[in-house]
């Protein structure tokens, strides 16, 4: 892949707050994950983070500061 493809691919930069429902909490800034598009809803980042993570219990989530920034992906092709 050319440098200048790599430069213009898209990641999601965020904060989180995910509060179990057995008690305790996870906490994440500047999380960054890799975007195949232009965007991505919140429900569908919280489901992502979620799933990626492996948590269990998850009573509430929450996504503060989202915005979209160009950066070279650092997951190889292929992992979801």
């Amino acid at each position: 892949m050319s440098t200048t493809a790599r430069t213009e691919q898209k990641r999601v930069v965020f904060d989180f707050e995910i509060d179990f429902s057995n008690g305790g909490g996870l906490q994440g800034q500047d999380f960054r994950l890799d975007l195949h598009g232009d965007d991505i809803a919140d429900s569908a980042l919280a489901d992502y983070i979620v799933r990626d993570l492996r948590l269990l219990m998850v009573g509430a989530l929450r996504i503060r500061n989202k915005r979209i920034i160009h950066e070279a992906h650092k997951r190889p092709e292929g992992d979801a």
